[in-house]
């Protein structure tokens, strides 16, 4: 019934693989969207290198539903055997950067807000199309959310294999630096950071928070980067390491925060609050719908948009999320093909 749609989607997502779009660097991208999107009657909206559009059939006082995904994508990597920026097409496969993550679910959201838009549902809708997810930039939809109607549920695409991610971990990066005392290594003076640091390293290293998610599992800690010491003979004064913290729903940046601070000797600090954990209720509407489609509710430890969204939200879309970041890019045609035929099923007799 909506084959020309999927087509359609296909075509779009080969012109936006020709359209370089690095983070900070989507404008080509996003005047060819805005001019695609308006030669097919949406009034289109832009705030930076955001895009969006309020369905005609818009009224006050209804819940508002927010489709959502990024424009912008991440620099090749090496290891592509053909050139990132030509789609090629091959054995039912469409290659190219951001054909995964997330071109694919990017067009079938924008074709899905198409057909919603002539239908009787009983919600308003809004496409959001965001900037700077790749790098959690302020200009992306932090930027983007002030300028929409207020918003009652998000979903965002993302390549989830079309399941649903209930509940995504948030992220807080911190900044550590373990203080000691300058002196010479061949006599027995100084304090050395670096022994100090251990100890605080170590209990990153072993610590378990009390409260473990059914989805997301227990808060990870992962110390990432350490960098200390001048020269072979003198004692470092300072050693500085990096700590990659991974929450789940159960505790919020902050409370994280407090508990590490009690923790540890090193000096703390947090680059961020921003980008947080989320979770929507099994009980929600649009979730019982995607189980009643033969859809699986999972965890998601990627980090997505969502984690910047003051509302509900939760994450589905075509592809993999394996193949995101990698040479050879690719999605499945057949997987926008369900992935159209399944947003629709979901979303058009639903009620929250």
């Amino acid at each position: 019934m909506y084959e020309k749609y999927h087509l359609e989607a296909v075509e779009l997502l080969k012109s936006l693989i020709k359209l370089p779009a690095p983070s900070r660097s989507e404008d080509t991208r996003v005047e060819f969207m805005r001019d695609w999107l308006t030669e097919r009657g949406l009034t289109v909206h832009r705030t930076l290198n955001n895009l969006w559009c309020v369905a005609p059939n818009f009224k006050e006082g209804r819940p508002t539903l927010l489709l959502n995904s990024h424009i912008d994508t991440v620099k090749p990597v090496e290891g592509w055997t053909r050139d990132p920026h030509t789609p090629f097409e091959e054995d039912g496969r469409l290659y190219g950067l951001g054909s995964n993550d997330a071109g694919a679910s990017l067009c079938c959201l924008i074709q899905v807000f198409r057909i919603l838009s002539t239908l009787p549902v009983s919600y308003n809708l809004v496409l959001g199309l965001s900037a700077e997810e790749e790098i959690t930039g302020k200009s992306g939809i932090e930027a983007l959310l002030p300028a929409l109607p207020p918003i009652d549920l998000g979903l965002i695409g993302e390549p989830t294999n079309m399941h649903p991610a209930v509940a995504e971990k948030g992220l807080m990066v911190l900044d550590c630096t373990a203080m000691g005392t300058a002196g010479h290594a061949a006599r027995n003076e100084g304090v050395n950071a670096i022994y100090k640091a251990m100890k605080d390293i170590e209990w990153f290293k072993t610590y378990a928070f009390p409260l473990y998610s059914n989805f997301l599992g227990p808060v990870k800690m992962t110390v990432t980067q350490i960098d200390a010491g001048t020269q072979h003979n003198v004692i470092p004064d300072r050693c500085h390491f990096v700590v990659d913290v991974r929450i789940n729903e159960c505790y919020s940046p902050e409370e994280l925060y407090g508990l590490i601070c009690k923790e540890v000797a090193c000096e703390v600090k947090a680059r961020s609050f921003r980008l947080r954990s989320s979770q929507i209720a099994m009980e929600h509407p649009i979730v019982k719908s995607c189980v009643a489609a033969g859809r699986v509710p999972y965890g998601s430890p990627t980090l997505s948009d969502q984690a910047r969204m003051p509302f509900t939200t939760f994450k589905m879309g075509p592809g993999e999320s394996a193949r995101s970041h990698t040479a050879n890019e690719f999605i499945v045609l057949d997987e926008m093909r369900e992935a159209l035929g399944l947003y629709l099923k979901i979303l058009d007799d639903l009620e929250f």
